[in-house]
């Protein structure tokens, strides 16, 4: 599900980029040496897993079904038994996998890393009409438009609040000299072949011909797995197919350094003297029997850790990996809903995995004494399908099926012509959380805009679980209520008109004819919905508590990054968004808990600031006062508070964030002044909410 793109192409904030003073970085000419005696981080650490799921959930989904977690024991257990279970984790917005994970990656969100609508999203030409962006595209990379229609825009796809390449995750490990692996992970492998291949290898090399001649080959060969390494790291030299490390923008320079990009080159190297296969023993290919890169959508559980495991056993002991979830057939394209028989026995395989995973690592030495474990999921899911049969099925004893499977899919586009009369031209980006591209990309108070925006926020449609006739919409934000919701970007092209995050039950597009039950999509997600944007976090590790399962502390994906800094003794070159998670680490200061608290809730994109400034703005966003002026004495306020909650935020994390530049030890007589102001501003936000 993370990587089928419905593209469906039928017809400067205050927290943010701190740069550090730029330093050039010589080319290494010393010789290659060993990860395990060149990787220099803290804490004990010599080791770094980080593993992102797409949809896996620690909360049942049918209360008589175990959930993804409890059914594979072997990493709940280890999480449990060695760790920490944070059940309060919260995705930012949009609730996606790009989004999701790379804002795992870096610690800031999407107005900061240029990725806050995913997994596609829209952009604005020069003549006012909108075409097609993907999110994934490998890190240096410009905005990726595979449609027909010539895109204009070439700014990175990876971007910061002041219009510079958002710096990568993988260079304050590589420059403690330490290889770093990626396996499927957001953008820091490539994530295609059409641009790039030529972005990394040049338009005119040998890997662009193979695209020409043989593209299949091509996406096995380069797509999908990577090693960074440390400068003058051996493993990533030219006689290996080493090519240069490109971070042109980086802060603080970054030369000298090499790449290996692709199953062609890096398995050579993690798994010498024979094809790599997965944890079961089968060679690892595509679909086709290619020998390579099995796609996205054939990360199982067996396979990506696999690719891990080699990493570690072979010179690369920072490794991040992506594992598809167990809702869907993988490969393949038929969803399950839970307790199905499917989803059982898919689930059981990847806790085998899991079990053969650690058993190895294990062996190898590698352990919590000397490793930094982090799993989590990208999201959460709103699942869409009718009562299970039989009504008691577990899914263990008695398998389960569902008559009614399928999310709602409607063609807003119709809905708001049949019943409102509205014929303005514009496009959207296909969501459960659809943003609108008004074609003219006409202003926030032009009345084409706030017709618009009245008309999807007020449509109904009949559901067909229920029978009833409902508002398709939940809530609205316009682009005052999208800043504030970390929702923008330095590209202006990129935001949308207005977003319109409906009832998770619906899809939205533009093209279906009418209402109806799609069954090839069944776990929805995108929304600002309790079930998908909470989530869960694994720490496992040196300087980690062994305070097994709670959601008492309220986290979220920017929290990881700046989590994993603290842990492995690492420095950062820029502020983070989210704050280490010191509750979980050895060491703690009570009033700076405190203080985290509260930012978490004014700053976080679901957050108690962002959920009741989103009611606020829908409410403003539906009025039809006289002079529109309820709604534009709304958008002020909203202004005003994300002002106030950015100049706040930024006193907060520079006294939260310890892996920050520059970063000293506080002993700040204002914490508790932060935390009051803080609070009166969240008050001040309910209450207009209410």
């Amino acid at each position: 599900m993370r990587r089928l793109i419905r593209l469906f192409v039928v017809a400067a904030v205050a927290v943010g980029w701190q740069v550090a003073v730029p330093a050039a970085t010589a080319a290494s000419t010393q010789p290659a040496q060993s990860a395990a005696s060149s990787c220099n981080l803290g804490n004990g650490v010599q080791h770094v897993v980080n593993l992102v799921f797409d949809n896996t959930h620690f909360v049942r989904d049918n209360p008589n079904v175990p959930s993804d977690l409890e059914q594979m024991p072997a990493l709940l257990n280890f999480i449990k038994g060695n760790g920490t279970l944070l059940t309060n984790e919260h995705t930012p917005l949009i609730a996606h996998t790009a989004t999701d994970i790379l804002t795992s990656l870096t610690g800031v969100y999407g107005d900061n890393m240029g990725v806050p609508i995913s997994n596609s999203f829209r952009y604005y030409l020069p003549n006012g009409s909108s075409s097609t962006g993907v999110s994934f595209a490998y890190w240096t990379s410009p905005l990726f438009d595979p449609t027909p229609a010539t895109g204009t825009d070439t700014t990175t796809n990876m971007l910061t609040a002041q219009g510079l390449n958002a710096p990568a995750p993988w260079v304050p490990f590589t420059r403690a000299g330490c290889n770093v692996g990626g396996v499927a992970t957001a953008n820091i492998e490539l994530e295609n072949t059409s641009i790039d291949i030529p972005t990394v290898f040049g338009a005119g090399s040998p890997q662009a011909a193979e695209v020409a001649s043989n593209p299949n080959q091509a996406f096995s060969d380069f797509v999908g797995i990577a090693v960074h390494c440390a400068g003058g790291n051996a493993l990533c030299s030219t006689a290996n197919g080493g090519r240069p490390d490109l971070l042109p923008q980086e802060p603080g320079g970054y030369t000298g350094y090499q790449g290996l990009f692709g199953h062609k080159y890096v398995v050579p190297q993690i798994n010498p003297g024979g094809p790599l296969t997965d944890l079961a023993g089968n060679v690892i290919t595509d679909t086709s029997g290619r020998v390579g890169f099995p796609g996205f959508d054939g990360m199982t559980a067996s396979v990506s850790l696999s690719y891990v495991a080699a990493m570690q056993e072979h010179g690369v002991p920072v490794t991040y990996v992506y594992v598809s979830d167990g809702h869907q057939q993988h490969p393949g394209t038929v969803p399950y809903g839970p307790g199905e028989a499917g989803y059982v026995a898919q689930l059981k395989a990847y806790n085998q995995a899991f079990a053969t995973f650690f058993a190895r690592l294990a062996k190898d030495g590698i352990n919590r004494s000397n490793t930094v474990f982090t799993f989590t999921s990208d999201e959460g899911d709103h699942l869409i399908a009718g009562p299970p049969t039989p009504a008691n099925c577990d899914g263990v004893s008695v398998p389960c099926t569902y008559a009614k499977i399928g999310e709602v899919a409607a063609n807003i586009k119709q809905l708001i012509t049949n019943q409102t009369g509205i014929t303005t031209p514009f496009t959207v980006h296909s969501d459960s959380a659809p943003n609108f591209y008004i074609t003219g990309n006409p202003s926030q108070t032009n009345p084409i805009t706030r017709n618009l925006e009245r008309a999807a926020g007020t449509v109904t449609a009949v559901n067909p679980y229920s029978g009833n006739t409902e508002v398709v919409d939940n809530t609205l934000a316009d682009q005052a209520e999208m800043r504030l919701l970390h929702m923008q970007t330095a590209d202006p092209a990129r935001n949308p008109t207005f977003t319109m995050f409906a009832k998770p039950d619906y899809f939205l597009s533009t093209f279906p004819p009418t209402t109806a039950i799609n069954p090839a999509f069944n776990w929805n997600h995108g929304d600002i919905a309790p079930e998908i944007n909470t989530t869960w976090l694994g720490l496992v590790g040196p300087d980690v508590k062994h305070l097994g399962v709670t959601g008492k502390l309220w986290t979220d994906h920017s929290d990881i990054r700046p989590t994993l800094m603290a842990l492995t003794g690492l420095q950062e070159d820029y502020i983070h968004q989210g704050r280490p998670i010191s509750q979980v680490m050895t060491e703690t200061r009570q009033d700076l808990n405190r203080l985290g608290d509260v930012y978490k809730q004014i700053n976080a994109p679901v957050g108690q600031l962002s959920l009741d400034s989103v009611a606020f703005a829908t409410r403003a966003t539906l009025s039809n006062s006289t002079g529109d002026q309820t709604y534009i004495a709304a958008d002020a306020q909203i202004a005003a508070w994300t002002s106030q909650r950015n100049d706040l935020a930024a006193q907060m994390i520079a006294l939260l964030d310890t892996t920050a530049p520059g970063y000293t030890n506080h002993n700040d007589r204002n914490v508790n002044d932060l935390i009051r102001q803080g609070e009166q501003l969240l008050a001040e936000v309910h209450a207009a909410a209410a």
